[in-house]
């Protein structure tokens, strides 16, 4: 998130904040890093998984170190900001691509649904005689299967 947060301070030529974001951003990379090379060596059951081998992980290091050269390069030539000592606060609320969520409300009830209907469903005051009675086993008779012979005068011809 500082890697994306970095690269937007820079489209919006805040390229100290940016750089400062991108520092955050290759901390937390390094930690990570650390993290799945340990998981990686993990003995147990399961699968083998490698996250640091991660296409999207692989992508990410070299994503976070050229935009911070990159940063470092503009602020040097062109910028001239102070990088803070503090990094910006990431916007955790989006106010952008996204839909508002609709709060489910249950509908109304029917004015039919009455305590008496509802009570009419209780399956302990059916009839006894509505228990299904299972059929009996009907016994399987063989059939005979014919008795097929090769032949070798089928018509088929190879020309």
């Amino acid at each position: 998130a500082y890697c994306y947060h970095g690269q937007t301070l820079l489209a919006s030529d805040k390229c100290g904040e940016a750089i400062r974001s991108l520092q955050e951003s290759e901390k937390f990379f390094a930690k990570a890093e650390a993290l799945c090379k340990e998981y990686g060596e993990t003995k147990g059951p399961g699968t083998t998984a490698k996250p640091s081998g991660h296409l999207f992980f692989r992508k990410l290091g070299s994503l976070v170190k050229n935009t911070l050269e990159k940063c470092q390069r503009e602020n040097g030539f062109i910028y001239f900001q102070k990088v803070p000592a503090e990094a910006p606060q990431l916007e955790l609320k989006a106010n952008y691509g996204l839909v508002e969520p609709v709060p489910f409300e249950f509908p109304a009830l029917n004015a039919h649904w009455t305590p008496e209907t509802l009570a009419a469903f209780d399956l302990t005051k059916r009839p006894k005689d509505d228990v299904a009675k299972p059929k009996p086993d009907e016994e399987v008779k063989p059939l005979k299967e014919p008795d097929i012979k090769p032949q070798k005068d089928s018509g088929c011809q190879i020309s």
